[in-house]
Protein backbone atom coordinates (compact mmCIF):
# COMPACT_ATOMS: atom_id res chain seq x y z
CA UNK A 1 0.00 0.00 0.00
CA UNK A 2 3.14 2.48 0.79
CA UNK A 3 4.50 1.49 -2.56
CA UNK A 4 1.32 2.47 -4.01
CA UNK A 5 0.65 5.87 -2.44
CA UNK A 6 5.14 6.59 -2.84
CA UNK A 7 3.70 6.26 -6.93
CA UNK A 8 1.21 8.22 -6.90
CA UNK A 9 1.98 10.86 -4.81
CA UNK A 10 2.53 14.23 -6.77
CA UNK A 11 6.49 15.77 -7.20
CA UNK A 12 8.14 17.40 -4.10
CA UNK A 13 7.29 20.44 -3.36
CA UNK A 14 10.30 22.11 -4.29
CA UNK A 15 10.00 20.35 -7.39
CA UNK A 16 6.50 21.88 -7.71
CA UNK A 17 7.82 25.38 -6.80
CA UNK A 18 10.09 25.63 -9.15
CA UNK A 19 7.70 24.48 -11.97
CA UNK A 20 5.80 27.25 -11.18
CA UNK A 21 8.57 29.67 -11.06
CA UNK A 22 9.69 28.41 -14.49
CA UNK A 23 6.29 29.13 -15.79
CA UNK A 24 6.01 32.58 -13.76
CA UNK A 25 9.73 33.32 -15.48
CA UNK A 26 8.27 32.32 -18.82
CA UNK A 27 5.15 34.01 -18.82
CA UNK A 28 7.36 37.25 -17.90
CA UNK A 29 9.49 36.63 -20.84
CA UNK A 30 6.56 36.02 -22.95
CA UNK A 31 5.12 39.72 -22.56
CA UNK A 32 8.51 41.26 -22.53
CA UNK A 33 8.41 40.04 -26.17
CA UNK A 34 5.21 40.68 -27.39
CA UNK A 35 6.51 44.38 -26.47
CA UNK A 36 8.89 44.20 -28.37
CA UNK A 37 7.00 43.46 -31.26
CA UNK A 38 4.91 47.01 -30.86
CA UNK A 39 6.32 48.79 -33.25
CA UNK A 40 6.55 46.27 -35.94
CA UNK A 41 2.76 45.39 -35.23
CA UNK A 42 1.53 49.21 -35.14
CA UNK A 43 3.30 50.02 -38.75
CA UNK A 44 1.26 46.79 -39.75
CA UNK A 45 -1.92 48.24 -38.18
CA UNK A 46 -1.06 51.84 -39.06
CA UNK A 47 -1.34 50.20 -42.82
CA UNK A 48 -4.31 48.40 -42.57
CA UNK A 49 -5.74 51.62 -41.08
CA UNK A 50 -5.05 53.97 -43.62
CA UNK A 51 -6.56 51.69 -46.48
CA UNK A 52 -4.69 50.04 -49.40
CA UNK A 53 -5.00 52.78 -52.04
CA UNK A 54 -3.71 55.45 -49.93
CA UNK A 55 -0.77 52.71 -49.50
CA UNK A 56 -0.08 51.91 -52.52
CA UNK A 57 -0.15 55.92 -53.63
CA UNK A 58 2.76 56.51 -50.69
CA UNK A 59 4.86 53.61 -51.36
CA UNK A 60 4.80 53.62 -55.24
CA UNK A 61 5.85 57.58 -56.10
CA UNK A 62 9.14 58.77 -57.35
CA UNK A 63 10.24 59.83 -53.74
CA UNK A 64 10.05 56.98 -52.50
CA UNK A 65 11.99 55.04 -55.45
CA UNK A 66 14.63 57.98 -55.01
CA UNK A 67 15.04 57.22 -51.77
CA UNK A 68 15.49 53.26 -52.31
CA UNK A 69 17.91 53.51 -55.00
CA UNK A 70 20.22 55.78 -52.35
CA UNK A 71 19.60 53.28 -49.83
CA UNK A 72 20.74 50.49 -52.44
CA UNK A 73 23.59 52.06 -53.72
CA UNK A 74 24.75 52.58 -50.42
CA UNK A 75 24.27 49.33 -48.60
CA UNK A 76 26.00 48.11 -51.88
CA UNK A 77 29.27 50.41 -52.10
CA UNK A 78 29.47 51.13 -48.18
CA UNK A 79 29.30 47.20 -46.97
CA UNK A 80 32.17 45.80 -49.71
CA UNK A 81 34.76 48.32 -49.49
CA UNK A 82 34.50 47.80 -45.32
CA UNK A 83 35.50 43.93 -45.78
CA UNK A 84 37.92 44.69 -47.44
CA UNK A 85 39.63 47.63 -45.15
CA UNK A 86 38.47 45.06 -42.21
CA UNK A 87 40.25 42.13 -43.77
CA UNK A 88 42.83 43.90 -44.91
CA UNK A 89 43.18 45.31 -41.48
CA UNK A 90 42.64 42.39 -39.47
CA UNK A 91 45.31 40.12 -40.87
CA UNK A 92 48.21 43.01 -40.82
CA UNK A 93 47.43 43.37 -37.14
CA UNK A 94 46.63 39.67 -36.15
CA UNK A 95 48.67 37.31 -38.96
CA UNK A 96 51.97 39.64 -39.87
CA UNK A 97 54.63 40.71 -38.03
CA UNK A 98 53.71 44.47 -38.73
CA UNK A 99 55.66 46.79 -36.09
CA UNK A 100 53.32 48.02 -33.57
CA UNK A 101 50.38 46.03 -34.34
CA UNK A 102 48.88 45.30 -31.14
CA UNK A 103 47.99 49.77 -31.12
CA UNK A 104 47.06 49.50 -34.59
CA UNK A 105 44.56 46.74 -33.66
CA UNK A 106 43.65 48.68 -30.52
CA UNK A 107 43.36 52.12 -32.74
CA UNK A 108 41.50 50.02 -35.54
CA UNK A 109 38.79 49.52 -32.82
CA UNK A 110 38.77 53.39 -31.38
CA UNK A 111 36.63 54.59 -34.13
CA UNK A 112 33.83 52.93 -32.09
CA UNK A 113 33.86 55.78 -29.69
CA UNK A 114 33.08 58.00 -31.97
CA UNK A 115 29.56 58.70 -32.95
CA UNK A 116 28.98 58.57 -36.56
CA UNK A 117 27.64 62.23 -36.67
CA UNK A 118 30.64 63.59 -35.01
CA UNK A 119 32.76 61.69 -38.13
CA UNK A 120 30.24 63.44 -40.01
CA UNK A 121 30.77 66.85 -38.30
CA UNK A 122 34.29 66.30 -38.67
CA UNK A 123 34.84 65.78 -41.90
CA UNK A 124 32.10 68.55 -42.89
CA UNK A 125 34.16 71.19 -41.44
CA UNK A 126 37.22 69.71 -42.89
CA UNK A 127 35.85 69.77 -46.27
CA UNK A 128 32.70 71.75 -46.51
CA UNK A 129 31.53 70.69 -49.92
CA UNK A 130 31.27 66.96 -49.11
CA UNK A 131 28.07 66.09 -49.85
CA UNK A 132 26.47 63.33 -52.10
CA UNK A 133 26.48 59.98 -52.28
CA UNK A 134 30.28 58.73 -52.50
CA UNK A 135 30.38 61.54 -49.36
CA UNK A 136 28.23 58.92 -47.93
CA UNK A 137 30.00 55.86 -48.54
CA UNK A 138 33.50 57.65 -47.61
CA UNK A 139 31.89 58.78 -44.06
CA UNK A 140 30.24 55.33 -43.45
CA UNK A 141 32.85 53.39 -43.97
CA UNK A 142 35.27 54.97 -42.02
CA UNK A 143 32.64 55.37 -38.65
CA UNK A 144 31.17 51.97 -38.86
CA UNK A 145 34.05 49.54 -40.33
CA UNK A 146 35.20 48.32 -37.13
CA UNK A 147 31.60 46.32 -36.41
CA UNK A 148 33.55 44.17 -39.37
CA UNK A 149 36.94 44.39 -37.79
CA UNK A 150 36.21 43.03 -34.64
CA UNK A 151 34.49 39.94 -35.77
CA UNK A 152 37.02 39.28 -38.21
CA UNK A 153 40.02 39.85 -36.22
CA UNK A 154 38.79 37.62 -33.02
CA UNK A 155 38.11 34.82 -36.10
CA UNK A 156 41.40 34.91 -36.86
CA UNK A 157 42.82 34.29 -33.74
CA UNK A 158 40.92 31.22 -33.37
CA UNK A 159 41.33 29.75 -36.36
CA UNK A 160 43.49 26.24 -36.25
CA UNK A 161 46.95 26.92 -37.78
CA UNK A 162 47.27 23.17 -38.67
CA UNK A 163 44.74 23.49 -40.97
CA UNK A 164 46.75 26.30 -43.26
CA UNK A 165 49.61 24.29 -42.95
CA UNK A 166 47.99 21.16 -44.79
CA UNK A 167 46.93 23.29 -47.49
CA UNK A 168 50.53 24.65 -48.06
CA UNK A 169 52.24 21.00 -47.56
CA UNK A 170 49.78 20.45 -50.79
CA UNK A 171 51.79 22.74 -52.66
CA UNK A 172 49.21 26.22 -52.28
CA UNK A 173 51.09 29.44 -52.32
CA UNK A 174 50.23 31.90 -49.57
CA UNK A 175 47.52 34.03 -51.52
CA UNK A 176 45.41 30.72 -52.29
CA UNK A 177 45.93 29.42 -48.72
CA UNK A 178 43.93 32.22 -47.84
CA UNK A 179 41.60 32.24 -50.95
CA UNK A 180 40.67 28.31 -50.08
CA UNK A 181 41.24 27.86 -46.76
CA UNK A 182 41.55 31.10 -44.42
CA UNK A 183 38.81 33.63 -46.02
CA UNK A 184 35.45 31.02 -46.33
CA UNK A 185 36.19 30.20 -42.49
CA UNK A 186 35.43 34.22 -42.23
CA UNK A 187 32.44 33.43 -43.57
CA UNK A 188 30.21 33.73 -40.69
CA UNK A 189 32.25 37.06 -39.26
CA UNK A 190 32.23 38.72 -42.46
CA UNK A 191 28.17 38.58 -42.81
CA UNK A 192 27.52 39.11 -38.96
CA UNK A 193 29.53 42.30 -38.93
CA UNK A 194 28.11 43.35 -42.81
CA UNK A 195 24.50 42.71 -41.72
CA UNK A 196 25.30 45.41 -38.11
CA UNK A 197 26.66 47.67 -40.50
CA UNK A 198 24.00 47.25 -43.13
CA UNK A 199 21.53 48.06 -40.58
CA UNK A 200 23.29 51.14 -38.92
CA UNK A 201 23.71 52.58 -42.46
CA UNK A 202 19.89 52.19 -42.92
CA UNK A 203 19.24 53.67 -38.98
CA UNK A 204 21.72 56.79 -39.50
CA UNK A 205 20.11 60.04 -39.74
CA UNK A 206 22.69 62.67 -38.33
CA UNK A 207 25.94 61.19 -40.41
CA UNK A 208 23.49 61.62 -43.20
CA UNK A 209 21.87 65.13 -42.69
CA UNK A 210 25.33 66.77 -42.39
CA UNK A 211 26.30 66.03 -46.05
CA UNK A 212 22.86 66.49 -47.18
CA UNK A 213 22.28 62.97 -48.22
CA UNK A 214 18.95 61.89 -48.62
CA UNK A 215 17.80 57.94 -46.87
CA UNK A 216 15.04 56.88 -45.33
CA UNK A 217 15.61 57.54 -42.27
CA UNK A 218 16.44 61.19 -42.88
CA UNK A 219 13.05 61.42 -45.04
CA UNK A 220 10.96 60.04 -41.93
CA UNK A 221 12.38 62.55 -39.58
CA UNK A 222 11.80 65.42 -41.70
CA UNK A 223 8.28 64.05 -42.28
CA UNK A 224 7.31 64.11 -39.01
CA UNK A 225 8.91 67.46 -38.46
CA UNK A 226 7.30 69.35 -40.66
CA UNK A 227 3.87 68.23 -40.96
CA UNK A 228 3.52 65.38 -38.48
CA UNK A 229 1.85 63.15 -41.23
CA UNK A 230 1.27 59.92 -39.94
CA UNK A 231 0.58 57.67 -42.79
CA UNK A 232 3.44 59.53 -44.86
CA UNK A 233 6.19 58.41 -42.16
CA UNK A 234 4.28 55.16 -41.13
CA UNK A 235 4.99 53.83 -44.85
CA UNK A 236 8.59 55.44 -45.21
CA UNK A 237 8.99 53.37 -42.32
CA UNK A 238 7.35 50.56 -43.61
CA UNK A 239 9.58 50.39 -46.78
CA UNK A 240 12.78 51.09 -44.58
CA UNK A 241 11.84 47.68 -42.29
CA UNK A 242 11.16 45.83 -45.46
CA UNK A 243 15.41 47.01 -46.16
CA UNK A 244 16.09 45.45 -42.62
CA UNK A 245 14.30 42.35 -43.20
CA UNK A 246 15.99 42.08 -46.90
CA UNK A 247 18.93 42.42 -45.54
CA UNK A 248 18.41 39.92 -42.34
CA UNK A 249 17.24 37.75 -45.42
CA UNK A 250 20.26 38.21 -47.79
CA UNK A 251 22.94 37.63 -44.07
CA UNK A 252 21.16 34.14 -43.80
CA UNK A 253 21.46 32.92 -47.23
CA UNK A 254 25.24 34.56 -47.60
CA UNK A 255 25.90 32.55 -44.19
CA UNK A 256 24.54 28.77 -45.77
CA UNK A 257 24.39 25.76 -44.11
CA UNK A 258 28.10 24.87 -44.32
CA UNK A 259 29.94 23.44 -41.00
CA UNK A 260 32.84 26.07 -39.95
CA UNK A 261 33.95 23.72 -36.57
CA UNK A 262 36.12 20.61 -36.52
CA UNK A 263 36.14 17.25 -34.37
CA UNK A 264 38.90 18.33 -31.54
CA UNK A 265 40.52 21.23 -30.12
CA UNK A 266 43.21 21.77 -33.17
CA UNK A 267 46.59 22.67 -32.80
CA UNK A 268 47.44 23.96 -29.14
CA UNK A 269 49.99 26.31 -30.96
CA UNK A 270 49.48 29.87 -32.22
CA UNK A 271 49.85 30.52 -35.88
CA UNK A 272 52.90 32.28 -36.68
CA UNK A 273 53.42 35.22 -38.10
CA UNK A 274 53.87 35.81 -41.59
CA UNK A 275 57.52 37.91 -41.94
CA UNK A 276 56.55 41.35 -44.47
CA UNK A 277 60.15 42.44 -44.81
CA UNK A 278 60.37 44.76 -47.28
CA UNK A 279 56.67 45.47 -47.33
CA UNK A 280 56.46 46.25 -43.97
CA UNK A 281 56.96 49.92 -44.62
CA UNK A 282 54.03 50.11 -47.17
CA UNK A 283 51.55 47.65 -45.40
CA UNK A 284 52.16 50.30 -42.33
CA UNK A 285 50.21 52.65 -44.98
CA UNK A 286 47.02 51.38 -44.56
CA UNK A 287 46.73 50.98 -40.49
CA UNK A 288 48.35 54.71 -40.57
CA UNK A 289 46.21 56.23 -42.71
CA UNK A 290 43.54 54.27 -41.35
CA UNK A 291 43.66 55.67 -37.78
CA UNK A 292 44.48 59.33 -39.11
CA UNK A 293 40.99 59.46 -41.09
CA UNK A 294 38.93 57.82 -38.70
CA UNK A 295 40.38 58.95 -35.27
CA UNK A 296 42.86 61.96 -36.45
CA UNK A 297 40.65 64.31 -38.42
CA UNK A 298 37.83 64.31 -35.67
CA UNK A 299 40.22 64.88 -33.07
CA UNK A 300 41.97 67.45 -35.10
CA UNK A 301 38.75 69.33 -35.67
CA UNK A 302 37.31 68.99 -32.37
CA UNK A 303 40.54 70.61 -31.64
CA UNK A 304 40.79 73.08 -33.72
CA UNK A 305 37.21 74.35 -33.09
CA UNK A 306 37.56 74.80 -29.56
CA UNK A 307 40.64 76.23 -30.05
CA UNK A 308 38.94 78.89 -31.97
CA UNK A 309 35.85 79.35 -29.68
CA UNK A 310 38.50 79.45 -26.80
CA UNK A 311 36.70 79.84 -23.13
CA UNK A 312 33.88 80.96 -23.95
CA UNK A 313 32.15 77.94 -25.73
CA UNK A 314 32.42 76.02 -21.79
CA UNK A 315 29.50 76.99 -21.00
CA UNK A 316 29.35 74.84 -18.06
CA UNK A 317 25.97 75.35 -16.82
CA UNK A 318 24.50 74.23 -20.47
CA UNK A 319 27.26 71.22 -20.39
CA UNK A 320 26.64 69.98 -16.71
CA UNK A 321 22.80 70.02 -17.36
CA UNK A 322 23.89 67.92 -20.40
CA UNK A 323 25.87 65.99 -19.19
CA UNK A 324 23.25 64.66 -16.14
CA UNK A 325 20.38 64.38 -18.35
CA UNK A 326 22.53 62.17 -20.69
CA UNK A 327 23.98 60.39 -17.36
CA UNK A 328 20.28 59.97 -16.03
CA UNK A 329 18.69 58.49 -19.15
CA UNK A 330 21.76 56.22 -19.50
CA UNK A 331 21.43 54.85 -16.30
CA UNK A 332 17.71 54.36 -16.04
CA UNK A 333 17.49 53.18 -19.77
CA UNK A 334 19.99 50.57 -18.78
CA UNK A 335 18.37 49.35 -16.10
CA UNK A 336 15.41 48.71 -17.39
CA UNK A 337 16.20 47.02 -20.12
CA UNK A 338 18.48 44.98 -18.60
CA UNK A 339 15.63 44.10 -15.93
CA UNK A 340 13.51 43.59 -19.04
CA UNK A 341 16.14 41.09 -20.71
CA UNK A 342 16.25 39.30 -17.49
CA UNK A 343 13.50 36.70 -18.01
CA UNK A 344 14.38 35.87 -21.55
CA UNK A 345 17.97 35.49 -20.77
CA UNK A 346 17.02 32.92 -18.01
CA UNK A 347 15.22 30.84 -19.87
CA UNK A 348 17.17 30.77 -23.27
CA UNK A 349 19.73 28.79 -21.07
CA UNK A 350 18.03 27.09 -18.68
CA UNK A 351 14.23 26.15 -20.53
CA UNK A 352 15.46 25.80 -24.09
CA UNK A 353 12.92 24.68 -26.82
CA UNK A 354 10.91 25.97 -29.58
CA UNK A 355 8.68 28.29 -27.74
CA UNK A 356 12.21 30.45 -25.95
CA UNK A 357 13.42 30.74 -29.86
CA UNK A 358 10.04 32.14 -30.87
CA UNK A 359 10.45 34.41 -28.00
CA UNK A 360 14.07 35.70 -28.29
CA UNK A 361 13.85 36.16 -32.21
CA UNK A 362 11.09 38.82 -31.56
CA UNK A 363 13.41 40.46 -28.86
CA UNK A 364 16.14 40.49 -31.73
CA UNK A 365 13.74 41.90 -34.41
CA UNK A 366 12.83 44.56 -32.92
CA UNK A 367 17.29 45.14 -32.37
CA UNK A 368 17.20 45.05 -36.29
CA UNK A 369 14.82 48.08 -36.30
CA UNK A 370 16.09 51.72 -36.84
CA UNK A 371 15.15 54.16 -33.85
CA UNK A 372 13.36 56.56 -35.83
CA UNK A 373 11.08 53.52 -36.79
CA UNK A 374 10.32 52.59 -32.91
CA UNK A 375 10.14 56.37 -31.90
CA UNK A 376 7.73 57.28 -34.54
CA UNK A 377 5.49 54.13 -33.61
CA UNK A 378 5.41 55.13 -29.75
CA UNK A 379 4.70 59.19 -30.79
CA UNK A 380 1.79 57.98 -32.71
CA UNK A 381 0.48 55.53 -30.01
CA UNK A 382 0.83 57.97 -27.26
CA UNK A 383 -0.79 61.37 -29.62
CA UNK A 384 -3.53 58.96 -30.27
CA UNK A 385 -4.23 56.77 -27.32
CA UNK A 386 -1.93 57.83 -24.65
CA UNK A 387 -1.54 61.25 -24.95
CA UNK A 388 -1.00 61.89 -21.41
CA UNK A 389 2.39 59.88 -21.83
CA UNK A 390 3.59 61.85 -24.83
CA UNK A 391 6.97 63.37 -24.45
CA UNK A 392 7.28 62.03 -21.13
CA UNK A 393 10.21 60.27 -19.27
CA UNK A 394 8.57 56.95 -19.17
CA UNK A 395 8.08 56.71 -23.22
CA UNK A 396 11.74 58.20 -23.73
CA UNK A 397 12.65 55.20 -21.08
CA UNK A 398 10.15 52.58 -22.91
CA UNK A 399 11.70 53.63 -26.00
CA UNK A 400 15.26 53.03 -24.94
CA UNK A 401 14.58 49.65 -23.43
CA UNK A 402 12.88 48.34 -26.99
CA UNK A 403 15.74 49.44 -28.94
CA UNK A 404 18.88 48.31 -26.83
CA UNK A 405 16.83 45.11 -25.21
CA UNK A 406 19.02 42.84 -27.72
CA UNK A 407 22.49 44.50 -25.91
CA UNK A 408 21.50 43.41 -22.95
CA UNK A 409 19.92 39.88 -23.62
CA UNK A 410 23.33 38.52 -25.48
CA UNK A 411 25.79 39.94 -22.30
CA UNK A 412 23.15 38.31 -19.68
CA UNK A 413 22.43 34.98 -21.82
CA UNK A 414 26.40 34.61 -21.87
CA UNK A 415 27.31 35.52 -18.31
CA UNK A 416 23.96 32.88 -17.20
CA UNK A 417 25.35 30.04 -19.03
CA UNK A 418 28.56 30.35 -17.00
CA UNK A 419 26.64 29.98 -13.83
CA UNK A 420 25.97 26.65 -13.07
CA UNK A 421 22.30 25.28 -12.34
CA UNK A 422 22.99 23.18 -9.50
CA UNK A 423 23.77 26.28 -7.43
CA UNK A 424 20.10 27.10 -7.91
CA UNK A 425 19.13 23.68 -7.47
CA UNK A 426 21.13 23.48 -4.49
CA UNK A 427 19.78 26.33 -2.81
CA UNK A 428 16.45 25.17 -3.50
CA UNK A 429 16.97 22.06 -1.60
CA UNK A 430 17.89 23.88 1.25
CA UNK A 431 14.57 25.39 1.80
CA UNK A 432 14.71 28.32 -0.27
CA UNK A 433 11.96 29.47 -2.38
CA UNK A 434 12.82 29.25 -6.12
CA UNK A 435 12.91 33.02 -6.56
CA UNK A 436 15.37 33.73 -4.10
CA UNK A 437 17.52 30.85 -4.51
CA UNK A 438 17.81 32.62 -8.19
CA UNK A 439 18.56 35.98 -6.85
CA UNK A 440 20.98 34.71 -4.43
CA UNK A 441 23.07 31.97 -7.16
CA UNK A 442 22.41 32.74 -10.47
CA UNK A 443 21.86 36.53 -10.38
CA UNK A 444 24.80 37.51 -8.55
CA UNK A 445 27.01 35.50 -10.41
CA UNK A 446 25.83 36.78 -13.82
CA UNK A 447 26.24 40.35 -12.16
CA UNK A 448 29.26 41.01 -14.36
CA UNK A 449 27.21 40.24 -17.83
CA UNK A 450 24.77 42.44 -16.06
CA UNK A 451 26.75 45.42 -15.77
CA UNK A 452 28.39 44.62 -19.24
CA UNK A 453 25.32 44.47 -20.83
CA UNK A 454 24.06 47.92 -19.00
CA UNK A 455 27.10 49.20 -20.27
CA UNK A 456 26.56 48.57 -23.59
CA UNK A 457 23.05 49.90 -23.18
CA UNK A 458 24.10 53.60 -21.53
CA UNK A 459 26.61 53.90 -24.45
CA UNK A 460 24.14 53.41 -26.75
CA UNK A 461 21.56 55.48 -24.71
CA UNK A 462 24.54 58.19 -25.01
CA UNK A 463 24.94 58.63 -28.54
CA UNK A 464 21.25 58.09 -29.72
CA UNK A 465 20.08 60.81 -31.37
CA UNK A 466 16.90 60.88 -33.24
CA UNK A 467 14.74 58.78 -30.59
CA UNK A 468 15.65 61.21 -28.23
CA UNK A 469 14.80 64.10 -30.07
CA UNK A 470 11.24 62.59 -30.86
CA UNK A 471 10.36 60.94 -27.73
CA UNK A 472 12.20 63.00 -25.06
CA UNK A 473 9.89 65.63 -22.67
CA UNK A 474 10.28 69.11 -22.92
CA UNK A 475 13.27 70.79 -21.71
CA UNK A 476 15.50 67.45 -22.47
CA UNK A 477 18.75 68.17 -23.72
CA UNK A 478 21.28 65.84 -23.57
CA UNK A 479 24.79 65.94 -24.83
CA UNK A 480 23.81 64.56 -28.26
CA UNK A 481 20.69 66.93 -28.41
CA UNK A 482 23.17 70.01 -27.71
CA UNK A 483 25.36 68.82 -30.02
CA UNK A 484 23.26 68.63 -32.97
CA UNK A 485 21.33 72.23 -31.95
CA UNK A 486 24.80 74.18 -32.10
CA UNK A 487 25.90 72.53 -34.87
CA UNK A 488 22.61 72.73 -36.52
CA UNK A 489 23.54 76.42 -36.59
CA UNK A 490 26.50 76.14 -38.13
CA UNK A 491 28.05 76.89 -34.62
CA UNK A 492 30.55 74.04 -34.51
CA UNK A 493 32.67 75.79 -31.93
CA UNK A 494 29.78 75.65 -29.39
CA UNK A 495 29.16 71.92 -30.65
CA UNK A 496 32.88 70.69 -30.33
CA UNK A 497 32.85 69.91 -26.20
CA UNK A 498 30.00 68.24 -26.58
CA UNK A 499 31.58 66.06 -29.22
CA UNK A 500 34.73 65.40 -26.62
CA UNK A 501 32.57 64.55 -24.13
CA UNK A 502 30.58 62.02 -25.60
CA UNK A 503 33.72 60.72 -27.29
CA UNK A 504 35.28 60.62 -23.45
CA UNK A 505 32.42 58.89 -22.40
CA UNK A 506 32.34 56.25 -25.06
CA UNK A 507 36.65 55.82 -25.19
CA UNK A 508 36.00 53.17 -22.03
CA UNK A 509 33.60 51.03 -23.03
CA UNK A 510 35.38 50.67 -26.39
CA UNK A 511 38.47 49.77 -24.53
CA UNK A 512 35.84 47.03 -22.55
CA UNK A 513 35.19 45.54 -25.73
CA UNK A 514 38.75 45.40 -27.49
CA UNK A 515 39.86 43.35 -24.09
CA UNK A 516 36.86 41.03 -24.25
CA UNK A 517 37.68 40.29 -27.63
CA UNK A 518 41.49 39.36 -26.88
CA UNK A 519 39.85 36.88 -24.26
CA UNK A 520 37.65 35.36 -25.86
CA UNK A 521 40.54 34.02 -28.11
CA UNK A 522 42.29 33.39 -25.23
CA UNK A 523 45.21 36.45 -25.83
Amino acid sequence: MSAIDLTHSGPPAAARQSRRSTSWITLAAAIVSLIALLPLAFIVWVGIQTGWDTVVALIFRPRVGALLVNTILLVVLAVPIAIVLSVALAWLTERSDLPGNRWWSWLSVAPLAIPAFVHSYAWISLIPGLHGLWAGVIVSVIAYFPFLYLPIAAALRRLDPALEDAAAALGLGPWRVFARVVLPQLRLAICGGSLLVGLHLLAEYGLYVFIRFDTFTTAIVDQFQSTFNGAAANMLAAVLVACCFVLLGVEVIVRGEERYARVGSGAARQQQRTALGRAALPCLLLPAGTALLTLGVPFVTVGRWLLAGGADVWRWDEISLALGQTLVLAVAGALLATVAAMPMAWISIRAPGRLQRLLESCNYIVGSLPGVVVALALVTITVRIALPLYQTLFTILFGYALMFLPRALVSLRASIAQAPVELERAASSLGRPPLRALWSTTIRLSAPGAAAGMAMVALGITNELTATQMLAPNGTRTLAMAFWSYSGEIDYASAAPYALIMVAMSLPMTWVLYVQSKRMAGR
